[in-house]
């Protein structure tokens, strides 16, 4: 076997969560516009019913008549250095590139070149004023966004007024006025069997249409610890993220933000963020600049059959407390490791996804109830719930921005959890900046250092404490990700300044 039809098998083979933006995986609400009376359905004539025959199958002419006016298309630019090409690292002269080329919306020919990465993503208005609501890794790290609308002959530069990584939920705001409003409906009323639609831009084909059922609600996800997603069969692709999920009563009841694909593209499993979820976070962005989250300051692990039963549980119900953070919330409130948490503010705790999302959205600084299993008694602890760390919500790495190179020479930044997820990655840090001893390297802006000396880095703070243990004119040896490919890269230490 060849070593690219060995590469391009591997690549096949490969069962990843791809989130669904162009050629670019670049960054973004407002409070929700009042919402308005349910409209009646325009799902068919006929309500339907189980069982029915091919009569009562929905009709969405008229959904995409009435809400695709309110849907946009947005397009990003970044500047990613030379030769970088795609969140994948697909370099020109890349045999494979045609490859993922049928996956990605790639810019019109002569645009894309020279440095410049641009990416196809889709919002929809949300406030007749302007405001747009999309995914955080649609805009993120993006130069420019630039908004169409579907009426193919108007386009505004739009301005990210916030975006947060943790939820994938963005806000942007053009200036104009008078536009067509996206109704919003109720995400909590969904129900696994009902007929949705979607619309978007995939591969870049504007308001498009695509139709299917939802297949289950409250869906966790590995490391969305703050999302219930709601799952469907509806075909989405590259270019329908950030687009609305609809009800049969033409109503948004999500935003589609990620698929789950062996290939990159449509599988018939894909996930959209609540809409309650979207404008909540939305809100926070446009009247503080950030998301609130509470947070108690303990690693928690499913209940098992087998854990139940050893720690005198009637059931697998509730989370266990693998670690408790040193002068944290939990432990100055008495939590152990080891302890079981049943309830929380009077509310029960049957999986382990639960108490992220009801910790998330207490206000710091209230105090709330513990109901804890432990050596075979339950007890009440109270807890003053602490702030979780807040990020940047706009632009990680402002272009022109001093930053400090470190000993090697480089610049670092932190990489959003939606843009690790692409990469296969738990943790890295990217290149924004290559001078100093690096300069001659290999290493150039785009790429992923995720290890030191054989040793993976889990912080910003780990890879720099590693880094001062080495010795002046001692090698260093990073692991570099450039799209599908690794490297180990050799750097000599200087000498202290």
């Amino acid at each position: 076997m060849t070593n690219a039809a060995h590469r391009a098998k591997s690549i096949t083979a490969l069962f990843a969560v791809f989130f669904l933006v162009g050629a670019c995986a670049p960054t973004a609400d407002g409070e929700a516009p009042e919402k308005q009376p349910a409209a009646p359905s325009i799902a068919g004539d006929k309500p339907e019913t189980p069982g029915a025959g091919a009569a009562s199958l929905p009709d969405f002419t008229a959904l995409i008549e009435q809400q695709g006016p309110a849907v946009v298309n947005v397009v990003t630019s970044r500047d990613v250095g030379p030769g970088v090409m795609s969140p994948f690292g697909q370099l020109p002269d890349d045999p494979f590139f045609d490859f993922f080329r049928r996956f990605i919306p790639m810019p019109p020919p002569g645009e894309g070149q020279g440095g410049t990465a641009r990416g196809i993503g889709s919002g929809f208005i949300i406030d007749a004023e302007g405001l747009i609501l999309t995914n955080a890794h649609v805009v993120a790290d993006a130069d420019t966004v630039l908004v169409r609308l579907s009426d193919g002959k108007r386009e505004f530069e739009g301005k990210v007024l916030g975006a947060d990584s943790r939820t994938d939920v963005a806000l942007v705001k053009i200036e104009a006025s008078g536009l067509p409003v996206a109704r919003l409906g109720n995400s909590e009323a969904v129900k696994p069997g009902q007929w949705v639609a979607a619309i978007g831009s995939p591969f870049g084909f504007t308001n498009t249409i695509t139709a299917g059922i939802v297949s289950a609600t409250e869906r966790a996800l590995p490391d969305e610890t703050f999302v219930p997603f709601i799952q469907t069969d509806v075909a989405v692709n590259p270019g329908n993220s950030g687009g609305p999920l609809l009800n049969a009563r033409g109503e948004v009841i999500g935003i589609n933000s990620m698929i789950y694909s062996q290939t990159g593209g449509y599988m018939g499993v894909s996930f959209a963020i609540p809409i309650e979820l979207a404008l909540d976070v939305a809100r926070q962005l446009r009247e503080h600049g950030k998301v609130t989250r509470g947070r108690i300051g303990v690693a928690i692990q499913e209940v098992t059959p087998e854990l139940a039963k050893a720690f005198g549980l009637d059931s697998a119900r509730g989370v266990l407390v693998g670690s408790v953070e040193p002068d944290g919330p939990a432990d100055e409130a008495g939590l152990r490791t080891g302890d079981v948490i049943l309830a929380y503010n009077g509310e029960r705790i049957e999986e382990a996804d639960e108490l992220p999302r009801l910790v998330a959205a207490t206000k710091p600084g209230t105090e709330a109830r513990l109901e804890v299993w432990r050596d075979g008694q339950t007890r009440t602890l109270t807890v003053t719930v602490g702030e979780f760390p807040t990020e940047e919500v706009a632009q990680a790495a402002v272009p022109g921005q001093a930053q400090e190179p470190n000993r090697l020479g480089l610049v670092l930044g932190e990489i959003p959890p939606a843009q690790r997820r692409e990469l296969g990655i738990d943790y890295g840090l990217r290149v924004e900046q290559v001078t100093g001893a690096a300069a001659a390297s290999p290493i150039q802006p785009g790429d992923v250092i995720v290890a030191i000396n054989r040793n993976r880095i889990a912080s910003a703070a780990e890879f720099e404490r590693m880094l001062a243990q080495a010795k002046p004119g001692e090698p260093v040896a990073l692991l570099v990700r450039r799209g599908e490919a690794a490297l180990y890269v050799a750097l000599t230490v200087p000498p202290k300044s």
